[in-house]
């Protein structure tokens, strides 16, 4: 149940709201924390033993998968977005290779 109700509100539109607090990370994790707990097969054991044997992993883990997927279709042009409005690619060949890419910060004035 916990798979199918209570996850993907946890996870909708992560990537537009992800929670940069500490407090707020915890509060989410917390939530899975407590559903895994109420198994009862997984009482007794670590948060890790319990995620291992339900099948999940934690959700910063699912957070950083998604915004990787993200990126990836971004470059490959699959979102129908140009890379250039979210990235700029490294573009010295003194250092590196030229696949690295630069997210500019936002300036709030």
């Amino acid at each position: 149940m916990y798979k199918s109700l209570v996850r993907p509100h946890l996870e909708y539109c992560v990537q537009a709201w992800r929670p940069h607090f500490v407090k707020d990370i915890a509060l989410l994790e917390k939530v899975q924390r407590r559903a895994t707990r109420m198994i009862t097969e997984c009482r007794g054991k670590t948060y890790d033993k319990r995620l291992e044997m339900v099948g999940l992993t934690t959700l910063d883990t699912r957070r950083l998968v998604a915004d990787l997927m993200d990126v990836f279709k971004i470059l490959k042009g699959h979102e129908g977005l140009h890379e250039r409005v979210f990235f700029k690619r490294h573009e010295s060949v003194t250092r590196g290779h030229t696949l690295k890419l630069f997210k500019e910060r936002v300036n709030k004035t």
